[in-house]
């Protein structure tokens, strides 16, 4: 029996495509019999988040542990620099044989398999600033808290930096997409790693009755980073190009802030958008299978599990020409570098029967590549070699 430790941050009301992952592992991991423990940030409902993801874990053969320090002053220290996590990640990892991170990578103190959770928040600010196409963080300030944290802090402290954990060869890191890989190693350079697409588990139980054929339908967090209302923005514009009355429906959690209300005071002012809230077992596919259309707008999107529930929902979605979801679409035709040409794209696909027809043939041809079946299948093989005695990829 072999013992295996998750790490993963928490699970929160908003569950995304990210807390598929460790719960699917766990699944998984349960059938071959190994003995898991799962450690997180912070106290979750785990099997709360299961239910809802529809995972099947055997809890009583789970072992869940907290790993963020309960003092305020270290919980923000910690949050600085991950000191007090990382030593009970390594004190935990001494009775593991296998060491998985399923939220970005995480120094347990020996080999582990790192995968991608939040490009955002991989690497330290002059990533982040390569990632966003910006200048890299300048100013004297900076230079010296960067040099006096990667130069004095982090190994006086044991913690090593997202350059250090890439150029150790025996760190297995698994991007989210090939987009992911090619970002990663244009900035850090080559590392030990495989392409692995994360869990696209949802598929519709029946063919949709009756779609809206003026309908776009979002689905995620409706978060600044997500662009929801760079997508208002679009569809707006399209309304205007086509005098057509197209509807927006922008579904996922309402968690109050400040973008939240920029997003209800829009909802206020147009009733062809409404926010549904969060959408769940039968109401998301009732939501998913309303539409006609949909509409993806963050672009350096490390995969976008949302985009491939569009594509098995039978939906057309436009998409930004770079990123995971461009690679997820597999598509050129839809996708887009403006809003103005996201708008025109939607023009077109309402007004040229024959191109509409046409991208909703191969968006289902595309849709059998992240069918449950699929992504299963390719899961099995993955841990089929991370747990095979020498971890080796190529299992």
């Amino acid at each position: 029996m072999k013992k295996v430790l998750v790490y993963f941050t928490n699970f929160t009301s908003a569950l995304g495509g990210g807390e598929y992952t460790p719960l699917s592992f766990i699944a998984e991991l349960q059938k071959r019999n190994c003995e898991v423990t799962l450690a997180l940030n912070w106290r979750s409902d785990v099997p709360l988040a299961a239910s809802t993801l529809g995972i099947d874990i055997d809890f009583s053969r789970l072992n869940v542990v907290y790993v963020k320090p309960s003092w305020r002053w270290r919980q923000k220290f910690d949050a600085f620099l991950p000191v007090f996590r990382t030593r009970r990640l390594k004190k935990l990892a001494r009775n593991a044989d296998v060491c998985i991170s399923t939220a970005n990578m995480f120094d347990f103190g020996k080999p582990a398999h790192h995968f991608i959770y939040l490009l955002r928040h991989f690497g330290d600010n002059a990533f982040n600033a390569y990632l966003l196409g910006e200048a890299p963080p300048t100013g004297a300030v900076r230079k010296l808290r960067t040099f006096l944290v990667d130069r004095l802090m982090r190994p006086l402290l044991g913690v090593p930096s997202a350059r250090q954990m890439l150029a150790d060869r025996r760190q297995i890191i698994y991007p989210t997409s090939n987009y992911v890989e090619r970002v990663m190693r244009d900035f850090y350079g080559p590392f030990t790693g495989k392409v692995f697409y994360p869990p696209t588990l949802w598929e519709p139980t029946a063919p949709a009755e009756a779609r809206n054929p003026l309908k776009i339908v979002v689905l995620g967090q409706l978060f600044p980073e997500k662009k929801p209302l760079n997508i208002v923005s679009i569809v707006r514009m399209a309304r205007g190009l086509t005098g057509l009355d197209l509807q927006l429906a922008l579904a996922g959690p309402l968690t109050p802030s400040p973008y939240l209300d920029k997003l209800q005071a829009a909802a206020a002012a147009n009733p062809w958008l409404s926010l549904p809230g969060p959408q769940y077992g039968a109401d998301k596919e009732k939501f998913l299978l309303s539409g006609t259309y949909a509409i993806h707008a963050e672009r350096d999107e490390a995969f976008g599990i949302s985009v491939t529930e569009y594509l098995k929902a039978g939906l057309i979605p436009i998409v930004p020409d770079d990123g995971g979801a461009a690679e997820v679409v597999a598509e050129p035709r839809l996708g887009y570098r403006t809003e103005t040409a996201a708008a025109k794209i939607l023009t077109r696909l309402l007004t040229d029967a024959a191109f509409r027809t046409e991208m909703a043939h191969r968006c289902a041809d595309r849709a059998e590549n992240f069918s449950k079946a699929a992504y299963l299948e390719r899961q099995k093989h993955l841990l089929d070699a991370i747990l095979a005695t020498d971890g080796s990829l190529d299992q």
